[in-house]
């Protein structure tokens, strides 16, 4: 028994040794007290952070072996194995989800009466309200609409740690910027582990901004992919050495995000821990229950029919003796459908939780209000997963067309670059005209339109994270007044969006050398004369 816990620990500690023992195992050549380890619940977390690093680098030696123009027989072992891996790491997950299930399900915790839950999950913005109202009372911070008890919950966290003197370190990374913190990320993936990104004041930022970091190692791929696809496959050395080294800083960061996320996880269950016991359990439980206490007297009617809701779900309700520990989700979609439609929209009371966006529910309804002398087009993106380099085409009602490549960190950016792209091809060729770029994502469509109602590119911050787009959306904005953008529903067979989608999946092909560089003009000519449009637009990239 000794040996045997000496050994997980000492998979815990080594990252090297667990990734070897873990794809041993997968392979099938694992000593058996290594694989009865490995099972060990201590270790269910840490073996999805190697396997996230393991399937970054399998996939990447694959992708590295196809521009080295490999024998097909390496192609095929390095495939196989890169499937291996990923079905591995989805295998690791599964189980993970499963013992943090089984882990939750064995804490004893309170559950909120369901009064309670049903007024706060289908009234928020009222009972938000109300208990901010019963904290500043009390002296605790206000909370945020979105989840007040949030911010209780770290308060009770610093007061039972005193975590209110930060190393100096750690508080560098509170204080620092957005853009600041994700180069420190970089840092700590490419050159030197940053140990104090594991405090608890700093791994939910962490957590957080794992996303963008992991977004800039795709964008160092991409760069490399795309030099090398440009090189001769005799001359792609150097290329493919730059693209390895790429591939095994995103391979890190892979890692590092999931350690990240597994580390706020255990942080927000250490603080359900704290709060869930002694005096600052108590006090939460005072707060909520005054405040449902006011939102009774302050929204009467609502409160009524919470009440009666309740009422009538108890008189059959298997779990009433455990609390109906998970019926407030039914209740409050029930309660949602029996509001009234023509509600006061300024009263809180009236207002569920989930809020219906029918901006974009009908295509039809959109394009009815085109103007009458508009330049319309649709646009279309693709993109992969491991690379940021990412194709786009746009096809406009003139016959007009136009595809290229660029970088975006999403699918949601790729599709504003292609936007972009056809807007102001087409502002260019139609001065004066007003111009329509259709799209089927909501995401784009959503951020362009913030960009050209506000006249600032910083209102769609979030989805353009790279310099490509920024420069296309700085250079769009300045025509802001002739340019409207619109959500079209997607795949349903409407002629210029299969166009847009043909030619960008071309020109995705083209950018990571899936279509010969000798064939690809070629098949351009070829795909235009199939889509019925001429080829006056010559392709441009981003």
């Amino acid at each position: 028994m000794t040996s045997h816990t000496e050994l997980i620990r000492r998979l815990a500690d080594d990252f090297t040794a667990l990734q070897d023992a873990v794809l041993a195992h997968m392979n099938g050549v694992c000593a058996p007290e290594t694989a009865a380890a490995l099972e060990d619940a201590a270790l269910v977390g840490p073996v999805t952070v190697v396997l996230a690093h393991a399937d970054v680098l399998a996939r990447g030696s694959v992708r590295q072996a196809e521009l080295s123009l490999q024998p097909p027989e390496r192609l095929r072992r390095l495939r196989a194995y890169a499937r291996r891996v990923r079905r591995a790491r989805s295998q690791a997950e599964a189980r993970y989800k499963n013992e943090r299930a089984r882990q939750v399900s064995r804490r004893s915790r309170p559950v909120d009466l369901l009064e309670l839950r049903v007024a706060r999950a289908a009234f928020r913005p009222a009972f938000d309200e109300i208990l901010r109202q019963e904290l500043r009372e009390r002296g605790l911070p206000d909370g945020t609409p979105q989840a007040p008890e949030a911010d209780l919950a770290r308060w009770a966290w610093e007061r039972e740690t005193g975590a209110g003197q930060l190393p100096a370190p750690v508080r560098e990374l509170c204080d620092c910027g957005d853009e600041d913190f994700v180069r420190a990320l970089l840092l700590d993936a490419r050159e030197e582990e940053n140990p104090f990104l594991q405090h608890d004041a700093v791994v939910e930022r962490w957590a957080r901004h794992t996303r963008t970091a992991l977004a800039w190692g795709r964008y160092a791929i991409g760069q490399a992919e795309r030099e090398a696809v440009a090189c001769a496959p005799a001359a792609r050395r150097t290329r493919l050495e730059t693209l390895e080294d790429a591939y095994q800083d995103a391979a890190v960061l892979a890692a590092r995000c999931r350690e990240a996320q597994l580390r706020a996880t255990n942080l927000h269950e250490r603080m359900q821990a704290v709060l869930a016991r002694g005096s600052e359990g108590r006090l939460i439980g005072e707060c909520r229950a005054e405040a449902l206490t006011r939102f009774a007297d302050v929204h009467p009617e609502a409160w009524h029919r919470v009440k009666d809701l309740i009422t009538r779900h108890r008189a059959d309700c298997p779990k009433q003796a455990d609390g109906c520990p998970h019926c407030h989700r039914a209740l409050v979609a029930e309660l949602a459908d029996s509001l009234p439609t023509g509600a006061d929209e300024g009263s809180d009371a009236e207002c569920p939780e989930e809020e219906c966006d029918v901006t974009y529910g009908d295509r039809y309804a959109l394009l009815a209000d085109l103007p009458e002398s508009a330049v319309v087009a649709v646009a279309d993106a693709a993109a992969g997963d491991d690379s940021a380099l990412c194709g786009y085409g746009w096809a406009a009602e003139n016959g007009a067309t136009g595809h290229g490549d660029s970088l975006a960190s999403s699918s949601g950016e790729a599709e504003v670059i292609g936007i972009c792209a056809a807007a102001l091809s087409l502002l260019e060729r139609h001065q004066g005209q007003p111009v329509v770029v259709l799209c089927d994502s909501v995401e784009a469509v959503k951020a362009v339109d913030a960009v050209l109602a506000s006249g600032d590119t910083e209102a769609a911050r979030r989805i353009l994270v790279f310099p490509e787009s920024r420069e296309l959306m700085d250079r769009l904005v300045r025509h802001r007044r002739r340019v409207q953008v619109r959500w079209l529903k997607g795949h349903v067979g409407q002629e210029l969006n299969e166009a847009a989608d043909t030619l960008a999946c071309f020109a995705y092909r083209r950018v990571t050398g899936r279509v010969p560089a000798g064939a690809a003009r070629r098949e351009e000519m070829r795909l235009l004369r199939s889509l019925g449009r001429g080829a006056d637009l010559p392709s441009a990239a981003a």
